[in-house]
């Protein structure tokens, strides 16, 4: 009997449009692949929701980007259906998305973070915080959305009083110069290392996912022992945090040291993407990489 497969999509989250465009790519090759598919744009309506989630799918394949789809929210809502959904569960896609307490359990596992503090809005535009230069982000959002870095001697605020849409709480995070590097794990398989290197002031938002906003290096050319210390700490961090299926580790190399920034429970799927590369580098393609993660689908039920 064929899999019907609902991939979620969409959302009104800061990072729709990236998720629309993961969600039909990753449907198509789910269709390829023989599944029967669904294709839903998930709308801040749970009744609508609920509505379409009927006669049950066997699968949910989750799409979706950032809050309320990769926090735990929706992770919830299949657990109390009972429907088998790829990626993280509840406990894991809250852990991964609130940076400060995932850093904090790094930190505990020996995994090497920056420094940072919990601000308010009024602290960051005092401009006293930290020492630049630093980096200023939400505490929960993903794909680098509300990143700013201040740099000594700046003399513009990161954002104006009435524009930061991120709730009360902003990070400060020291900022480390280096490398850029990510690792995608695969289950309890670490598929390789990616250097990302772009030509803005860092692998932000157009970067991650414009045509030409960045380049990918793999392997990385690094130091065979750095090489394998990220792909070790890649599957730390995806275990400390309970994550399943498949998760991206972001770090930072200065040089001497790896320091884990985040990991991605839901990493992008999009035809730019970090994980459907890595995976094609170890001989695994798209339609499989998919079809692996319906295969492996859970709840928490």
């Amino acid at each position: 009997m064929t899999k019907q497969v609902a991939v979620f999509m969409g959302g009104w989250s800061a990072e729709r449009e990236v998720s629309l465009v993961s969600g039909a790519a990753c449907a198509e090759a789910l269709k390829r692949a023989g599944y029967s598919v669904a294709a839903i744009d998930v709308q801040r309506d749970v009744g609508s929701l609920l509505g379409r989630l009927y006669p049950k799918p066997d699968v949910v394949f989750n799409a979706l980007h950032g809050r309320f789809g990769e926090d735990g929210c929706i992770q919830g809502l299949l657990d109390i259906l009972n429907i088998p959904y790829t990626h993280s569960g509840l406990t894991a896609s809250a852990l991964a998305m609130d940076k400060p307490m995932s850093k904090r359990l790094f930190k505990d596992v020996g995994i090497s973070v920056a420094e940072d503090k919990i601000a308010t809005r009024d602290e960051v535009l005092s401009g006293k915080v930290m020492e630049a230069p630093y980096v200023v982000k939400p505490a929960n959002e993903g794909s680098s959305v509300g990143i700013h870095i201040v740099r000594a001697g700046d003399n513009t605020l990161p954002f104006a009083q009435d524009s930061w849409p991120y709730g009360e709480r902003v990070m400060v995070e020291r900022f480390i110069p280096g490398r850029e590097l990510t690792v995608a794990v695969m289950g309890d398989r670490p598929l390789g290392v990616t250097e990302i290197m772009t030509e803005r002031e860092f692998y932000d938002y157009d970067a991650k996912y414009a045509d030409g906003g960045s380049r990918h290096t793999i392997p990385a050319q690094v130091p065979s022992a750095i090489y394998d210390e990220a792909m070790r700490l890649a599957k730390v961090a995806h275990d400390t945090l309970g994550c399943r299926g498949v998760s991206r580790a972001d770090f930072r190399y200065d040089g001497k040291e790896i320091f884990i920034l985040e990991v991605n429970t839901q990493p992008g799927m999009t035809p730019t993407s970090l994980v459907p590369e890595q995976a094609q580098h170890v001989g695994i393609d798209f339609e499989e990489l998919v079809s692996w993660m319906v295969e492996n689908a859970e709840c928490d039920a």
